[in-house]
């Protein structure tokens, strides 16, 4: 039996239970977990964002240890350190074909996959396939990911979600060049990664946006030039920044349309919106057909910010040993397993970043 944070159904206040995990199979590694990042989707799967079935162990960026592992697995062994990776690819759909793993037709939809674990012989489901808010969890060995171990295990946590979804979506996605003027609005786990990404890229003016002046400092840790505040005259106020033109890039991490449109307005002629927060499906962003030939924008959104796990990990952990990437930016309040609830309070008031669950040393 091991501790885990569950969700008994839809709004439920999430609890710490004991669980019953599943056998390890010939393909599949056994994992003691480390630490976990609490990520604005595991909120998602409670507050009627996203439907996942219940009761749903929560958690879906994590890293540990392996402890155990199947006689058909190859790619790690006990005594590893790894990232766990929730969009685990098939290899074998079209988009995989494609080199589009974060598009995987397996990984599509699947929000919440039963995950062999029971709750007093209730069977329980993963958040995102993963359910990383329990002390050890069975994957299949394609989800796990070599972690350096020049890389901290602790920090490396963020590496499964947030930091491969912003700065992916900065390097991946958009591309960003040397020189080039981004704009990233939403200052969360993804939002600062964006900004880091951003910096990494070596990008001109890095204009960072959040309500009030909260993460100002945070932001600006991370690499933003310039700060400003969430203002319906957003754009024009980039666009005095920007030479008159706006931004060359412009990233959107809330996920909410109105934010969306503000982005796309703050963009210049010929430049591009990138929209990396997840948002609801009754919220409508609209566009005239007259502006979308006019400025020549290029609207898109970025998935896992277009990453590959297995590739795209090890440089980030080269960026940490190099002392060009700080995670320890991005955590604002190391709890337990018993403080979800209170960090889920937080991300609803707009508090902190990310709250990094400690589990094991």
């Amino acid at each position: 039996m091991v501790k885990a944070v569950v969700a008994a159904e839809p709004g439920a206040p999430p609890r710490v239970c004991e669980i019953e995990p599943p056998p390890v199979g010939p393909g599949d590694v056994r994992v003691r977990v480390a630490a976990a990042g609490v990520c604005h989707s595991d909120l998602s799967m409670i507050n009627g964002t996203l439907a996942p079935r219940f009761p749903l162990v929560l958690g879906h960026e994590a890293a540990g240890t392996v402890a155990e592992v199947g006689e058909d697995v190859t790619k790690v062994r006990p005594g590893d350190r790894v990232v766990l990776n929730w969009a685990a690819a098939c290899g074998e759909c079209w988009f995989c074909g494609q080199d589009e793993p974060w598009l995987c037709s397996a990984v599509e939809g699947a929000v919440s996959p039963p995950s062999g674990a029971t709750l007093d012989g209730e069977e329980l489901y993963a958040c995102m396939g993963v359910g990383g808010f329990a002390e050890e969890l069975v994957m299949p060995e394609r989800a796990v990911v070599p972690l350096p171990a020049s890389a901290p295990l602790d920090l490396g946590a963020l590496l499964g979600c947030a930091v491969l979804t912003g700065i992916g979506a900065v390097r991946n996605t958009a591309r960003v060049r040397e020189g080039q003027s981004v704009l990233v609005i939403g200052l969360g786990g993804i939002g600062l990664s964006a900004v880091m990404g951003a910096r990494l890229a070596g990008a001109g003016n890095v204009i960072a946006v959040d309500r009030g002046t909260e993460k100002e400092a945070l932001a600006r840790a991370a690499g933003a030039t310039h700060y400003l505040e969430g203002d319906p005259k957003l754009a024009k106020q980039v666009r005095a920044l920007t030479g008159g033109r706006g931004a060359d890039h412009a990233f959107e991490c809330v996920g909410k349309a109105d934010l969306i449109r503000t982005a796309w307005q703050s963009v210049r002629r010929g430049g591009q919106c990138t929209v990396v927060g997840v948002g609801a499906r009754d919220d409508a962003v609209t566009f005239n057909a007259l502006e979308l030939f006019h400025f020549n924008r290029r609207l898109t959104s970025s998935v896992y910010g277009s990453s590959d796990p297995d590739r795209d990990v090890p440089p980030l952990a080269a960026e940490i040993e190099a002392g060009r990437l700080d995670l320890s930016t991005l955590v604002t309040h190391r709890i337990g397993l018993d403080g979800v609830a209170a960090a889920f309070d937080r991300m609803r008031a707009g508090q902190g970043v990310r709250s990094l669950i400690e589990i094991a040393p």
